[in-house]
């Protein structure tokens, strides 16, 4: 398979034509969409901004070089506008974006998901696993000017888990202590062994504040490779080189300008007239219509971010067995994977462990073949033999409503009739939402490590089971996954979740999206992420004129 993505032409032509006409009337009666593919809990993501033409011609003309001569260039980003400051709140990929830029850090992930220092140097763990020592770095200043030390980072994790309410509220509370152990020393104690630790303090909100903030939902005081200098909360942010940060030679620009539009059409059109330098989350064909462009280079690459289309497991009819194996007999995934993806990303096997995840995917394990008549004898036994009515709920952001389209058609042949709902994301992700509606689709951003989809979504007491699913044996193989400090044990655990997911799972994960970015030729250094927000420009470097 290959994961890099190859544009594949498109040779059903009848079902292509189908989908193009029956998404022309779902958009005129529920408007346009979104352009952004999000996490779950990005519910309170903003639905206004400022014209994008007025966006695009008040950025500045060019990137211009400062006057100190280690900083030189501004790079300017289109990103959609944001609604949250403060670290602990932040959920779409601006807001990521913004922050990543600000603060720091503990620990950080590179574009290969890989755990590296940041704020911390370097770290120890005990051989049971419970405790882990962290090194900080030294001469790490606030932009305020005030010193860094370890009571910094013991109070923005005693923050992040004890906030009620808080996203991180749950990923945390398996610390049971958190220790200033020196100056520039933080020991962390586990109530149980967990491998994947690391990754759980690089979660996006895990930035380090200063200890007894108040103001991070109206101010930027990080410690961060650069400092926000405005802030136009219709229209733009703009940064500066942080010249006290303290890793030697970063940042190498001389700032970022985040500018916010709300359509990317028009962010692409601003990336082609020159007005900004760099554009992250496309369509499949906008992403197309850049790759020959001059001037400008393009990426894609493969990531574990996935559509996950899923039914109430806890009411009629999702508590039927019979009727969750219909659905799954009635996908064609792979026709999905070409139509919908045009063949980037991969083909997904109804598990959010993918390819991406090396020896914790199993190839061998995969969805039956598709079986209309198969499903169709289902839904007799199940009760219903003159078919099965059902609304399908979209958020309006990214492919989804293509998904839809496509899956109505696809499902319809085996006696499934769904009425497929487009609604602003606003709506989806908000109060009696995508966690209480009987079918939906729902976009699950990348994340390096897949215990993560399994204890947020999937497990019995999970803060985002939006199937609502519940099953003692699940809970039990997640739980080793997640513990285990026997790697062998681990692969054999998260194979037996593939199977399990695939048998009797209330859950569709028809493939894995790949991401796509765009960025003016006179940058180099550009290693973009598969959560966009989180991609590095502290190496990035301007090389125009």
């Amino acid at each position: 398979m290959n994961l890099l993505g190859t544009n594949f032409r498109l040779y059903n032509k009848r079902l292509l034509v189908g989908l193009m006409l029956l998404l022309t009337l779902l958009l005129v009666a529920c408007g346009g969409g979104a352009d952004e593919e999000t996490l779950p809990e990005n519910s309170n993501q903003s639905t206004e901004s400022s014209s994008d033409d007025t966006a695009a011609d008040s950025a500045t003309e060019t990137a211009v070089p400062t006057e100190t001569s280690m900083f030189n260039g501004t790079l300017r980003i289109a990103m959609q506008p944001i609604v949250n400051i403060d670290p602990l709140t932040i959920s779409s990929d601006a807001e990521v974006m913004v922050a990543n830029n600000v603060y720091d850090y503990l620990v950080d992930v590179d574009h290969l998901s890989n755990p590296v220092p940041r704020l911390a140097t370097s770290w120890t763990t005990s051989d049971d696993g419970l405790t882990w020592t962290f090194q900080l770095a030294e001469g790490v200043v606030w932009h305020d000017g005030s010193d860094f030390s370890a009571a910094d980072v013991v109070w923005t994790f005693e923050r992040l888990r004890d906030t009620e309410d808080a996203p991180t509220a749950s990923l945390y509370g398996n610390i049971t202590n958190i220790e200033a152990t020196g100056d520039l020393e933080v020991t962390f104690t586990l109530e149980s062994p967990n491998p994947f630790f690391l990754y759980d303090l690089s979660d996006n909100h895990a930035l380090v504040l200063k200890a007894n903030t108040t103001d991070a939902d109206s101010n930027f005081n990080g410690t961060g490779p650069f400092v926000v200098t405005n802030y136009s909360p219709e229209d733009r942010i703009e940064m500066t080189a942080n010249e006290n940060y303290f890793i030697e030679g970063q940042p190498s620009l001389a700032g970022l300008e985040v500018i916010f539009f709300a359509d990317e059409t028009a962010s692409v059109e601003a990336l082609r007239s020159g007005q900004i330098d760099l554009v992250m989350r496309m369509s499949n064909a906008l992403f197309e219509s850049l790759k020959e462009e001059s001037g400008i280079l393009t990426y894609d690459i493969p990531t574990n971010g996935f559509d996950l289309v899923r039914l109430r497991s806890d009411r009629e009819p999702g508590n039927d067995p019979r009727v969750i194996q219909a659905f799954k007999l009635a996908t064609d995934r792979e026709a999905i994977f070409q139509l919908v993806q045009q063949g980037y990303g991969a083909v997904g096997n109804d598990t959010p462990i993918g390819p991406l995840y090396d020896s914790y995917h199993d190839d061998s394990i995969a969805p039956p073949p598709r079986d209309v008549d198969a499903a169709r004898a289902l839904l007799a036994d199940a009760g219903y033999a003159d078919g099965l009515q059902m609304d399908l709920h979209v958020p309006d952001s990214g492919n989804r409503p293509d998904l839809a389209v496509v899956l109505k058609e696809q499902w319809a042949e085996a006696g499934i009739d769904v009425n497929v709902i487009v609604e602003p994301e606003s709506v989806y992700y908000g109060e009696d939402g995508w966690l209480e509606v009987d079918l939906g689709i729902t976009g699950w951003g990348s994340r390096p490590y897949p215990q993560f989809y399994l204890n947020v979504m999937l497990v019995s007491d999970a803060k985002w089971n939006e199937s609502h699913f519940a099953d003692d044996e699940f809970d039990g193989l997640a739980n080793v996954a997640g513990t285990t400090l026997d790697e062998v044990e681990r692969i054999q655990a998260y194979s037996d979740i593939q199977q399990l997911l695939i048998d009797r799972g209330p859950v569709i994960i028809p493939y894995f999206f790949a991401q796509f970015g765009a960025i003016s030729d006179q940058f180099d250094g550009f290693n973009m992420k598969a959560f966009p927000g989180r991609t590095d420009f502290r190496s990035l470097i301007y090389t125009g004129s």
